[in-house]
This record gives C-alpha cells, sequence and structure tokens, in this order.
C-alpha cells in the first residue's frame, strides 16, 4: 500500500448491504482502497469478533480492541457503517468513521470519492483523535463527545 492511500472498511451484512447496526455487529467488511488511480476493492473480510463478549457486555471494550487490532493490520484507516456503538470513542484513535445513508458500497463510492479530500486533511492534520464524519447531502465532521 502506497503512503497516500486510504484504506475504508464498510460494514456490511453477508448481501453486500448496509444495514442499521452498529460496526462491530457487521457480518463483514468489505475493504476498498484508494489510490490515483481511484477505488479499487481489496477484499471482503468476515467479522469473526461479531458476538465476541457480547454476552457480557454490549459494545465491550474486549470486541472494540479486538476489530480495531484486527483492521489496523489490514492497512484500514477509514471505517464506513450506517452506525456506531459505544466503542467509537476508542475506534476515533485509529480510524475516522464515517455514517453513511446508502444502502451499498457500490452508492458510496462515488460520493467518498468527491469527498476525499476532507477525510485526506482529517488524517493528515488530527492523526490522535480523529472527529466523526457524518455523509448524507453534504459532509459533516462532528467531535465525538467523551461522556459515560
Amino acid at each position: 500500500m502506497e503512503k497516500n492511500n486510504i484504506r475504508l472498511a464498510m460494514a456490511v451484512n453477508n448481501s453486500g448491504q448496509f444495514q442499521q447496526k452498529h460496526f462491530g455487529d457487521a457480518d463483514k467488511y468489505m475493504i476498498y482502497e484508494k489510490n490515483t488511480d481511484g477505488m479499487k476493492f481489496v477484499r471482503s473480510e468476515i467479522n469473526k469478533f461479531k458476538n465476541l463478549d457480547e454476552e457480557q457486555e454490549h459494545g465491550s471494550a474486549k470486541k472494540g480492541n479486538a476489530i480495531i487490532d484486527f483492521l489496523k493490520s489490514k492497512g484500514v484507516n477509514v471505517l464506513v457503517s450506517r452506525q456506531f456503538g459505544r466503542n467509537i470513542k476508542m475506534v476515533n484513535r485509529h480510524f475516522i468513521p464515517v455514517i453513511i445513508y446508502t444502502n451499498t458500497p457500490e452508492e458510496v463510492l462515488p460520493i467518498l470519492s468527491k469527498q476525499m479530500k476532507w477525510i485526506t486533511d482529517e488524517i493528515d492534520n488530527n492523526p490522535s483523535e480523529h472527529k466523526l464524519f457524518i455523509i448524507k447531502n453534504g459532509v459533516m465532521k462532528t467531535s465525538i463527545t467523551k461522556s459515560d
């Protein structure tokens, strides 16, 4: 992976559709890479941590850390989902979380491509704690509160 490339993990179900579920509850992650040639599908990864520690605590830190470590090992730096749970307060120290309102990765890829300058700027200028991006009709960037 080249230095300026961005890798996105999209939280989808087994049919490749976004669902109203938290990022960590996805069936799988479809990984895409944005490089100088555009957006390219890299691979699909089953979310083997989906039910980790959930019987103890929904949104457990153990599960969150397992997913963080796994996706970091795949070179991911942006997470795309319909929803994030309370682990977003851990996630944003490692990844840029992006909430979208489309149904499939194919629908969101052109939108993300147009907004890539904002994501690149966030990676370059806020390396220790990223803002939450919400992409609907435009881009909204907001701080993640640490109340808990």
